[in-house]
């Protein structure tokens, strides 16, 4: 079993990737101190953890200073502790914390597995490492913009069927492989 952490302060929270275009792999990091820590996760699941926290930010106040995206780079090195199955995010009004819960992805777990979660409320239940993030609404504005420009970064999505094309084109299953779409 991997490590679990609890940040209740980071003094740094972003997304990034490594890797070329349709090759990359996206990362959740977080710096405390000087402890580092940093998530695999998969390209739907940054653009889902920006579309939710831009929900729960709607209904705050608004951040004070919200960190450029360009200063948000991964800090070296950028070797993941796990692949992160699930998410949860929750607002602790006392602190004024966005607080970020991520799950490790077991071989057993339903994502793993590519079915549904079903979602307990006991720690004590999950199979995997648990990560706890408290980020200020800075940070979650930071992640948010960023998440958004990295995932429409990637590949263009085909007209005809949506997955994402080479610069050369791809095998479209909407035309039977009749003809390749191109960029």
């Amino acid at each position: 079993m991997s490590s679990s952490f609890d940040l209740s302060d980071p003094d740094r929270v972003t997304v990034g990737t490594v890797g070329p275009a349709g090759g990359r792999t996206f990362y959740l990091q977080a710096r405390q101190g000087d402890r580092l820590v940093t998530l695999k996760l998969e390209k739907q699941q940054v653009g889902a953890l920006a579309e939710l926290l831009t929900e729960l930010l709607s209904d705050l106040p608004d951040p004070e200073e919200v960190p450029a995206t360009d200063t948000l780079e991964l800090e070296e090195p950028v070797l993941a502790e796990w692949a992160v199955g699930s998410m949860q995010l929750a607002f602790d009004a006392g602190a004024d914390r966005i607080v970020l819960i991520a799950e490790e992805v077991t071989v057993d777990s339903p994502a793993a597995a590519g079915e549904e979660e079903a979602i307990s409320d006991d720690p004590a239940e999950a199979d995997g490492a648990i990560g706890r993030l408290a980020l200020t609404r800075a940070q979650a504005a930071a992640i948010i913009a960023r998440g958004v420009e990295l995932v429409s970064a990637g590949r263009p999505p085909c007209p005809f069927c949506g997955y994402p094309m080479d610069p050369a084109g791809h095998s479209c299953p909407k035309t039977n492989g009749h003809r390749a779409p191109t960029l």
